[in-house]
């Protein structure tokens, strides 16, 4: 067996926290499965992306566009069974987002295996096997996918704040178009939630409130035996720079008070566990992922 990065950070620096120490147990194993491509203005992810200026009106002369990956993650665990990680855009989502969104976040590169079913059953296993979901935040490209579980009794566990502010978004059109309707069923999906800013989920898996995008988003740490620890953070970053050197983010941007402040907790957590934190679209750090079976 291969030197295990998160028993050696433990051992150099001495640390004995609850989220180090809550390692997932053997035989655990993470699938990240690319859920198809988008791309879009990058004033979307960078403040001031693109902006013009007194010496240059017009901005740059070439907008800079962003290529963005949608992923989820399948989690093979030994006693809880299979539990997912997001579920990316669901379905025909260009024909239910409709315009504008689908023109200013265009579908850039799909094949039918970038549908959840199908890039779940590339992995050897069964989206009908899946016993629990996990969902960092609601918009629409991590939440999309819900639908395939109505009606199927799983629990789709997510924040309570995040919960209430989609479904207030919903009946309101408080924050309009990314939350959406079609997939935040009250009746078919078997909604669980929790309040508490970290959560032990399972053993290896731990969840973490991480609010500033959303009010009620969270981040997913997982302790693997092998490969060591991951924090998939969702939209806290959705490309690397969001998070180091920690460029705010661009038009999708929140509450930044506490985008900041989730962001120093974000970078203590990665400094304890020596993990590595992969954006909610960052191509260059999800790419080297896809197609590994991480233990």
């Amino acid at each position: 067996m291969s030197a295990n990065p998160f028993t050696q950070h433990q051992t150099k620096d001495g640390v004995v926290l609850p989220h180090v120490l809550n390692r997932a147990p053997p035989g655990t194993k993470c699938h990240v499965i690319c859920l198809g491509y988008l791309q879009a203005d990058a004033g979307w992810f960078f403040r001031g992306g693109n902006t013009g200026t007194m010496s240059n009106p017009q901005g740059p002369e070439k907008r800079e566009r962003r290529d963005l990956i949608m992923y989820s993650v399948l989690i093979e665990h030994p006693t809880e069974g299979l539990i997912l990680w997001e579920t990316g855009c669901g379905k025909d989502y260009p024909e239910v987002w409709g315009a504008p969104l689908n023109d200013i976040f265009a579908r850039s590169r799909y094949e039918p295996e970038h549908e959840l079913e199908a890039a779940i059953a590339k992995t050897g296993n069964d989206i009908k096997d899946v016993k629990a979901v996990i969902v960092g935040h609601l918009h629409l490209d991590h939440a999309g996918g819900l639908n395939v579980f109505r009606k199927t009794g799983v629990p789709i566990w997510v924040h309570e704040i995040e919960l209430k502010s989609a479904f207030f978004s919903v009946a309101t059109g408080a924050d309009a178009g990314v939350y959406l309707s079609h997939y935040l069923s009250v009746d078919e999906l078997n909604w669980k939630t929790f309040d508490e800013r970290t959560v032990d989920f399972a053993q290896g898996l731990t969840i973490h409130h991480l609010p500033g995008h959303t009010a009620g988003l969270c981040g997913l740490q997982i302790n693997l035996e092998n490969d060591g620890t991951f924090l998939f953070v969702s939209d806290h970053a959705h490309v690397i720079e969001n998070y180091k050197p920690g460029v705010p983010q661009g038009w999708l941007a929140r509450d930044h008070p506490a985008w900041f402040n989730s962001n120093q907790r974000l970078q203590r957590l990665e400094k304890t566990t020596g993990g590595l934190v992969v954006p909610g679209h960052d191509l260059e750090t999800v790419k080297p992922l896809l197609g590994r079976v991480l233990t």
